[in-house]
């Protein structure tokens, strides 16, 4: 059932995961060396063919996704397009947007959209290589001290309706019960095709 897949959500209080998932930024942050990229701004430049000694480099970022659901359901479609471009270090002008959606179209209390806001962003898949890959899961490095990363079978979008239309993380203003309709399911269990054994592990696609 899909309600086993992250069973440290069920036991992770609100005021709990917040801290822990500053926690875990805050660690992730002072354990990078000299020559690591701050996990909280953008690098001087992105890497290019070879190494020239040139620190200018251009490029065209035409399209942003780092955690799943954050553009697609918390911010509004006329601002798809600044998100894109300005992702993932514009926290100051689109946590808001999600905190908003929040409290204002999903009805819940503001303290719960703080707490989604302090593991959803920066926008950025959060993956810790010290801890053990069986660990690997959406959000796991803040829900449950895990690898993080993402998962081919992780369900994320049951996980993030669950979260923010739910009873699991706060009562108040609650649409439905974790994993089930009207708002908290998508109502599809699992991938109709099998995912590959071998790179890039993807299911065939249909036709």
């Amino acid at each position: 059932m899909l309600e086993t897949r992250l069973p440290a959500w069920v036991r992770v209080r609100s005021v709990a995961l917040a801290t822990l998932a500053f926690a875990a930024l805050f660690a992730l942050g002072a354990c990078a060396d000299d020559g690591a990229q701050d996990m909280t701004g953008p690098a001087s430049g992105l890497l290019d063919d070879e190494d020239d000694g040139d620190d200018t480099r251009i490029y065209d970022q035409v399209e942003f996704l780092g955690n799943p659901l954050v553009s697609e359901v918390t911010i509004m479609k006329v601002n798809h397009a600044r998100y894109n471009l300005t992702q993932p270090y514009n926290t100051a002008e689109f946590l808001p947007q999600t905190a908003a959606f929040v409290t204002n179209v999903a009805g819940r209390p503001a303290a719960l959209a703080a707490t989604l806001g302090s593991v959803l962003y920066p926008d950025m898949l959060v993956v810790d290589a010290s801890k053990p890959t069986a660990t690997a899961g959406w959000l796991s490095w803040a829900l449950a001290n895990g690898w993080g990363g993402r998962k081919l079978t992780d369900d994320v979008v049951d996980i993030g309706l669950t979260a923010i239309f739910s009873t699991l993380l706060s009562p108040t203003g609650a649409s439905c019960a974790p994993f089930t309709l009207p708002l908290c399911t998508d109502n599809v269990g699992s991938n109709d095709v099998a995912f590959s054994a071998t790179f890039p592990y993807l299911a065939t696609p249909h036709l």
